[in-house]
């Protein structure tokens, strides 16, 4: 039945990521660092209000965009935490996840052979997603000595007559790399230039440990550029509920939705009524959230630093990225050995782009007591290697 399945599907890699969950199923004392998924539960009165939309029956289709609310509340929500404001009406697209917004984003806006510009390492959705759309990904590979940004020149490098599209994936999974104003009003330059569309990935915005987060959207010529995506995943625990969101110029939000209209018909209508319930009563969730991951970051960096991992300050998202070119090792060779031998789960940099060789993504999504014991193990481990 070969014949019959898509080229382009088949050829694409499977996920780095699941070769080491496969792995570690076979062992009954895993500690798993490799997870991005946040340990808390979500929000009682988030939850609550999921469960009162199913006792009042509101398990019927919402508009395609999403309830009428929700959309105010989101571009409530964008308003006071970017500086940008969009029409709920026009501007704003409930999606499941914000996964399907990348999608869609991709699949309404390019054509066949059309360039699209990304960072590396970066979330393992974009390549394949740019290529089911019938793009063409181009490859920045980021520098650790430059805290893994992207800068104006590796972005200048890249621009070709077929270049439509930039991908900008900060606070990043899986560096933890943030953007800091400067450093977008650099790129925003080049883009407004070369006119290029910018697909902003922000679904760690709330999880930034230095200053507040940036959005390139909030910058001087870029909203009417920019497609800003964010969810509830991961500022408020809720990556079951599948739900994100999509921001930008209303042309664009048209045809997104359309697609989404045809392949989805729309969100999660009792998880729409619970993400009103998040973005109206939830900023003290997220604080309290964001503060345990700050102590979770600042522990490994310490402890890392202990071990004589070398590894840069990650400033947003729930990952540090350590390198561990010194131990001689790939990044898959030691993932391997680890698991096999301490039965602890972190992530190979290679899964995020090939410019990851030498370096591993390690969750703090977990407790502190985790985070300790598999610290213990990985101290027992690189021990082996000197």
């Amino acid at each position: 039945m070969s014949k019959y399945v898509n080229e382009k599907v088949v050829n694409l890699k499977p996920s780095g990521i699941r070769k080491f969950f496969d792995i570690a199923s076979m062992y009954d004392d895993v500690i798993s660092l490799g997870v991005g998924e946040p340990d808390f539960e979500t929000p009682w009165h988030i939850r609550e209000e999921g469960i009162y939309a199913l006792e009042r029956g509101k398990t019927v289709y919402t508009s395609n965009s999403g309830l009428k609310e929700l959309r105010e509340e989101v571009c409530k929500y964008t308003k006071n935490h970017i500086g940008v404001s969009y029409d709920p009406m026009k501007e704003c697209l409930i999606t499941v996840g914000g996964s399907e917004a990348i999608d869609l984003s991709m699949r309404a806006i390019l054509e066949p052979g059309d360039e699209v510009i990304i960072p590396e390492p970066s979330y393992v959705a974009y390549v394949p997603a740019v290529i089911l759309a019938g793009g063409k990904p181009v490859i920045i590979n980021l520098k650790e000595d430059n805290e893994f940004r992207l800068t104006k020149e590796e972005l200048i490098s890249k621009i070709t007559s077929k270049t439509k599209m930039l991908v900008l994936p900060y606070p990043n999974n899986p560096t933890g790399a943030i953007m800091e104003m400067k450093d977008l009003i650099d790129i925003a330059e080049v883009c407004i230039k070369n006119d290029i569309v910018v697909v902003s990935d922000e679904i760690y915005a709330a999880l930034t440990y230095k200053g507040e987060h940036v959005s390139i959207a909030s910058i001087e010529g870029m909203k009417e550029r920019t497609i800003m995506i964010n969810g509830f995943s991961k500022a408020f625990s809720m990556t079951g509920w599948r739900l994100g969101y999509a921001c930008g110029p209303e042309e664009i939000l048209k045809q997104m939705t359309k697609i989404h209209q045809f392949c989805i018909m729309c969100a999660p209508t009792n998880s729409q009524y619970a993400a009103i319930e998040a973005l109206k009563n939830g900023e003290d969730d997220v604080l309290r959230m964001k503060e345990a991951y700050d102590e979770r970051r600042r522990f490994l960096i310490h402890e890392f630093h202990e071990m004589g991992i070398d590894c840069f300050e990650p400033y947003g998202a729930f990952y540090v990225f350590p390198n561990i070119k010194k131990f001689g090792l790939s990044s898959e060779d030691f993932a391997t050995k680890l698991l096999e031998t301490e039965h602890v789960v972190v992530v190979p940099g290679t899964a995020f782009g090939d410019c990851g060789e030498g370096f591993l993504r390690i969750s703090y999504a977990y407790s502190i007591d985790s985070l300790k014991k598999a610290l213990e193990r990985i101290r027992k481990f690189i021990e082996t290697l000197k």
